[in-house]
């Protein structure tokens, strides 16, 4: 059985290459007790799912390459997906339930953690990625419906958010799962208490500040920030953490140069479009130049400029939260 959501992103019968790789299956090994899975708010008796990473993957026309990345972070667009998929099977085997702490990701290990930031209101939770998307270029995650209204986005349907892995609890899956412990050891919903504020860059009322020095100056505020309030009523004690929150505009990044002049070029060429700039970035050690357009006052303004771009060759297209 493949769930709905897959099928409806991409046909891998038709091509041999599966959700599940060109491996051999995979035992199920996160079996488990029901109080240790609803930890995470996977339904009691539902299967368990495996391990696993996957080999790489193309959905229309784009290539994915899923790997173990302890280092990832992200900012951009989050969406959520609900009861329309309800029972059917994730990614990695498991039974989707549009109320469990749980979400997709095109690349990241199945299962690990993940924080969920929505940088609009400053709202962060941890959820077990379990399943592969969102295939929309435009989205970097695709959470459950719960957590979608835990972090304050049901309604509007998608979030300017930051994705980070949580390094210590998505090791401890892993092993774990590879040793045939995984629901045993899933990591514990947060106490219901007042924790520590996430420091994340801006104020609830200044726009994210600009340049190395300013946000250095914001991350040293919100960590004065005091403490943050743990929201109830989500499933298992599942703890939302508010911290500060900020204005980010959305743009959409058509390529990033090492060279200055093919950056400039592309800018020139791109200048029709709207608001076009090009913006530094270090990358370890390497500078880059990124050909950028916006600011963009909407997502869906967004989705249109990404697609105008990816239609006219220029592959490398993206949608930025800065």
């Amino acid at each position: 059985m493949m769930s709905r959501r897959l099928k409806h992103a991409f046909a891998w019968a038709a091509v041999g290459l599966g959700l599940y790789g060109c491996a051999p299956a995979e035992p199920e090994r996160l079996a488990g007790t029901p109080a240790e899975r609803a930890a995470w708010g996977t339904a009691p008796g539902a299967p368990a799912g495996v391990y696993k990473v996957g080999t790489p993957y193309q959905i229309n026309g784009t290539w994915y390459y899923p790997r173990v990345d302890y280092d990832y972070s992200e900012t951009g667009i989050a969406s959520w997906y609900g009861p329309g998929f309800a029972g059917n099977l994730t990614a990695n085997g498991e039974i989707y339930d549009p109320s469990a702490m749980t979400a997709a990701h095109r690349t990241l290990p199945m299962p690990s953690v993940v924080r969920v930031t929505n940088l609009e209101n400053g709202r962060s939770l941890t959820l077990r990625i379990n399943d592969r998307g969102p295939f929309a270029r435009s989205r970097i995650i695709d959470v459950s419906q719960r957590a979608a209204a835990l972090l304050g986005f049901e309604r509007q349907g998608t979030a300017k958010v930051r994705v980070e892995i949580v390094e210590d609890e998505s090791r401890r899956l892993a092993v774990a799962a590879l040793s045939g412990e995984a629901a045993r050891a899933a990591p514990r919903a947060a106490p219901m208490v007042a924790v520590k504020a996430e420091t994340l860059p801006g104020s609830a009322t200044l726009r994210a500040p600009k340049g190395p020095a300013a946000r250095q100056t914001a991350l040293a505020a919100a960590r004065d920030a005091g403490t943050a309030r743990a929201t109830a009523g989500s499933p298992a004690g599942q703890a939302v953490v508010t911290g500060p929150a900020g204005i980010y505009d959305i743009y959409v990044q058509a390529g990033a140069f090492t060279n200055f002049d093919n950056a400039n070029r592309l800018r020139a060429r791109l200048s029709s479009l709207g608001e076009v700039s090009i913006a530094k970035a270090m990358v370890e050690d390497t500078e880059f130049f990124r050909v950028r357009i916006g600011p963009l006052a909407e997502v869906e303004q967004a989705d249109r400029m990404l697609e105008l771009l990816l239609v006219n060759g220029h592959n490398e297209a993206r949608v930025v939260i800065d």
